[in-house]
């Protein structure tokens, strides 16, 4: 299900009969860039479409859980195990906010990042990043024991042939690291659950106004973010892991009392307007997965 847009105008020029085209000045035009992510890592879709959207060519390497964290670690220089990273021919910059930090000093100005509206998005961005940790773990709460074969595939689908024996083998044990590190617990899991619902519930609140966009009626990082890190429970169908009709038929009890709410909806939606092909390499074009 998707929203009929409320303010048609949003989404056309000035003129009222053509799109809005992406604008996409640069000041940096080396390419070199490569962005290390997980498949099921709504903070790396978040970058991930932020490149795309902006035509900023990259090439995109999905790292198999457990053998990422050595090159994590190596790469970040943070003491961190977390992706996104994203290598450039200088530097590599570890999380979503210091990757955004570092395209507007490099790419900008990007329309996506506007200078004049900038609080406000990274404030959206900001509040949505805080679930990213609740969102993960509502999803394994509700996937593992249930979804484990799915979930295997998922981690294995980008992994050498060595490395995918070891995860089915090892599979209970790396379960089991992945509760304790998420705190997956009946009542963590159920403070998830609360906490992704009050923010539905604001996403809801800001929809109720008219708007479409949720920052001076343009498509920016904010949508990306908000879109990005609600995908896991939205299921947008262009979503390589979570449009898969397996992700959605094994998580359908566990979002039912959400799957409809309008906050939803425009997560979709903004799936169906804005995410466009995934150019990094590491995914088969959008058409084929659509399509089969």
């Amino acid at each position: 299900m998707s929203i009929t847009p409320i303010l048609r105008s949003e989404l056309l020029s000035e003129n009222g009969d053509q799109p809005l085209a992406r604008i996409t000045p640069m000041k940096n035009t080396a390419s070199g860039l490569t962005l290390y992510t997980f498949a099921m890592s709504h903070y790396s879709e978040k970058i991930r479409w932020t490149l795309d959207h902006s035509h900023i060519p990259y090439r995109e390497v999905c790292m198999t859980p457990v053998f990422h964290m050595l090159p994590a670690l190596r790469m970040g220089k943070q003491g961190q195990t977390t992706l996104p990273i994203l290598q450039t021919p200088r530097t590599a910059i570890q999380n979503s906010p210091r990757i955004l930090d570092w395209l507007i000093d490099n790419y900008g100005p990007l329309d996506i990042l506007p200078a004049e509206h900038l609080q406000a998005v990274r404030d959206i961005e900001q509040r949505f990043d805080a679930i990213g940790k609740d969102v993960a773990r509502f999803l394994y709460a509700n996937s593992f024991g249930k979804a484990d074969e799915h979930i295997l595939k998922l981690w294995t689908d980008h992994a050498s042939a060595p490395q995918a024996a070891f995860l089915r083998l090892a599979y209970p044990i790396v379960r089991w690291g992945f509760r304790r590190k998420l705190h997956i617990t009946a009542k963590r899991a159920d403070l998830a659950l609360q906490r992704i619902t009050r923010e539905i519930n604001w996403l809801d609140t800001q929809l109720a106004d008219g708007r479409f966009y949720l920052v001076n009626n343009r498509f920016s990082a904010a949508d990306i973010t908000v879109a990005a890190l609600l995908a896991p429970i939205a299921c947008p169908a262009q979503h390589p892991v979570y449009g898969e009709p397996l992700f959605a038929a094994s998580m359908a009890d566990a979002i039912q009392p959400w799957r409809d709410r309008k906050a939803l909806q425009w997560v979709r939606h903004m799936y169906d307007l804005h995410r466009g092909e995934f150019t990094g390499g590491a995914f088969s074009p959008q058409s084929d997965r659509l399509r089969a």
